[in-house]
């Protein structure tokens, strides 16, 4: 699905960029002399983890000698939404620094494969999550061309997981799959403006990544199924459409 969002995103920057190109007359002519200007933007999103796996032996009721030496898992993702606001101060005539707080919404499933000979209350972990997603970004923006103008983004943004589940005392002996609520990322993108009559519309790719281990880990240090696992963070695409 994020080859998806990233082959529409193309289409729909080529598009608008075509007929940018074609009109003769440049709107907004004064907008980016502003010292702050304000916005909100509209999106869609793809979440899953990387996961980096420990050589910790782990017990697996079935198995040969009750225990299994390589742990398989695998995250299947589908497409959320995102929403939020902008605030974007001009720094110089090709640099602003931006705070982006918004809602982002997605879910995702964890299979642990090496728990397929058990249940699938075992072998399932469904992960629905709503985060607080407060990104601080610099925009380096090329020189205006007619009403269109690139750039890139890159900065650090915090997470606020209302769906952690971080505080509750059952862990997955319990089918409770639990994450930490207060998670970091750094995030990179690529996006263009466009200057219409009454405002500039600017679709952006950006990519997040996690810094920090999101996975809280069972109670059991051999739990079946935190056990092996070293690090588990977010990475995801970000298809953003601004109106500012």
């Amino acid at each position: 699905m994020s080859k998806r969002i990233l082959i529409f995103g193309f289409f729909l920057w080529s598009s608008i960029a075509f007929f940018a190109q074609r009109e003769r007359v440049e709107y907004l002519p004064t907008f980016d002399r502003k010292l702050l200007h304000y916005g909100f933007y509209l999106g869609l999103n793809q979440n899953d983890f990387k996961l980096n796996f420990t050589d910790k032996q782990i017990p697996i009721p079935g198995s040969p000698g009750m225990f299994y030496a390589k742990p398989n898992v695998t995250v299947e993702a589908t497409t959320g939404f995102n929403v939020g606001l902008i605030a974007d101060l001009r720094l110089h005539k090709n640099l602003n620094l931006r705070l982006e707080p918004g809602l982002v919404s997605n879910s995702k499933r964890i299979i642990f494969n090496h728990l397929k000979n058990s249940t699938n209350q075992d072998s399932i972990r469904e992960v629905g999550s709503t985060y607080l997603h407060v990104p601080l970004v610099f925009k380096f923006s090329t020189d205006r061309y007619k009403n269109i103008r690139p750039y890139l983004l890159g900065g650090i943004s915090y997470d606020y997981n209302f769906s952690s589940n971080e505080g509750n005392q059952e862990d997955n002996s319990a089918s409770q799959f639990r994450m930490k609520t207060h998670n970091f990322m750094y995030e990179v993108g690529v996006g263009v403006d466009f200057y219409l009559y009454y405002f500039k519309f600017s679709p952006s790719i950006r990519g997040v990544f996690a810094m920090n281990n999101e996975i809280k880990y069972d109670d059991d240090p051999n739990s079946r199924w935190t056990a092996p696992v070293n690090f588990m963070g977010t990475r995801g695409v970000f298809l953003n459409f601004a109106f500012e």
